[in-house]
């Protein structure tokens, strides 16, 4: 049997690199390299040197065929030897094509993290030596949609969340030839073990009881059982929709959109001591404390001059604000306002704003729970649970 052995003539190399006609010497370098390992690969299956005559001959040359190759140093066009039989097959493309798919991937995560497709191709452009359109770019992110639906419909039915935040936020999307407003909904929920999740994502024509009532629905059909309460702002639709959603379950209206909503019909001077006086409200854990200060309040400005409307509004969202008192005292700060969930969508904002427009709302979806799901990793990366301490609760 004849034994093969790749080697490579440096002086010969260098001259054919020098002579070429490649815009790169690095360029011109590999193609020549790579040229010349696949050609010893197929002497090796052949098993016989260029016109060698054995018996031991598997099969016979049959040219070239030209392929491009996309590498760190740019676009190369490469030579493919064949063989007659069609059975021959280089491994150098299989090699390469681990890089092919982390370039892929690059992408991937330039276009999640907020970086235009525009700017996407430009990169790739710099990169690689190669153009790439926006919708190449635009039809790679699609392969994120299997799994970003998997984990949009995973069940929540193996484990119980007594906590749950939600909100909505809006963005733009083209449907029917217009640009239209449409509401993101989304829960994160606070698992019996005291860590944080994104258990729903929906996108809707915009808030009401209606849409607020079908996100509800669609976290219940995949498990999620009636919480211990559940936190939000005072959206109308919202809030009828959670007290005809969940049996036995909670309000807490946000503390601080609801102070901020008072705040805002004091008088424009001299309010400073009443500002305080009202923050001093949700400073203390003793829920009795809580109601004595609230009618103190009311009591000390219930006939001054400009205060009118805020003491009917303290009287009508009171109770409402303070059910986090209810809850074990390490937990009140957490449960009192909507931040984690607010920052979680000006995350979503950070990276949405770049694309201004989605095309679609599956792109939506995409881009969007793509973020979720990264920010969800990095919760689960923190080794201290969100509410720590957490006591096991029965599902309900």
């Amino acid at each position: 049997m004849t034994q093969l052995n790749i080697t490579i003539n440096l002086e010969d190399l260098k001259g054919k690199i020098e002579n070429s006609s490649l815009e790169s010497p690095v360029k011109a370098a590999l193609t020549l390299l790579l040229n010349s390992l696949m050609e010893k690969e197929r002497d090796e299956y052949i098993n016989a040197l260029s016109h060698e005559r054995t018996e031991e001959r598997k099969a016979y040359r049959n040219g070239y065929y030209e392929r491009e190759l996309i590498t760190g140093s740019g676009s190369l066009k490469l030579r493919v030897p064949r063989t007659r039989d069609g059975e021959f097959s280089t491994t150098i493309f299989e090699k390469y094509k681990r890089c092919e798919q982390a370039l892929i991937l690059s992408m991937m995560e330039m276009v999640i993290n907020g970086v235009s497709t525009r700017k996407v191709t430009k990169v790739v452009e710099e990169l690689c030596g190669t153009s790439v359109s926006k919708s190449m770019v635009s039809n790679l992110t699609k392969s994120l949609d299997p799994i970003v639906n998997e984990w949009r419909e995973r069940p929540l039915n193996t484990i119980y969340y007594p906590y749950v935040y939600v909100d909505a936020m809006y963005i733009k999307v083209r449907e029917n030839d217009r640009v239209v407003p449409k509401s993101v909904h989304i829960a994160c929920g606070v698992n019996q073990d005291g860590r944080r999740e994104i258990i729903g994502l929906k996108i809707n024509h915009g808030e009401s009881t209606e849409s607020w009532t079908l996100f509800f629905e669609y976290l219940k059909s995949r498990g999620l059982q009636s919480p211990k309460m559940v936190i939000s702002d005072a959206h109308a639709g919202l809030v009828n929709s959670i007290k005809h959603s969940f049996l036995g379950t909670s309000w807490q209206r946000c503390a601080v959109h609801f102070l901020r909503n008072i705040v805002e019909t004091f008088p424009k001077k001299d309010s400073l001591e009443a500002r305080q006086e009202l923050k001093d409200l949700f400073k203390t854990s003793n829920l009795t404390v809580v109601r004595k200060l609230k009618d103190n309040f009311v009591e000390k400005y219930q006939n001054v001059k400009g205060y009118s409307k805020a003491i009917e509004k303290l009287e009508a969202g009171f109770e409402d604000s303070i059910q986090f008192l209810s809850q074990p005292a390490q937990y009140h700060v957490s449960l009192r306002t909507t931040n984690m969930v607010e920052r979680v969508n000006r995350e979503i904002r950070r990276r949405e704003k770049v694309i201004q427009i989605f095309p679609n709302d599956q792109s939506a979806i995409r881009i969007i729970g793509s973020v979720l799901m990264d920010i969800e990793e990095e919760w689960s990366k923190v080794k201290t649970p969100y509410l720590s301490e957490m006591k096991a609760f029965k599902r309900l």
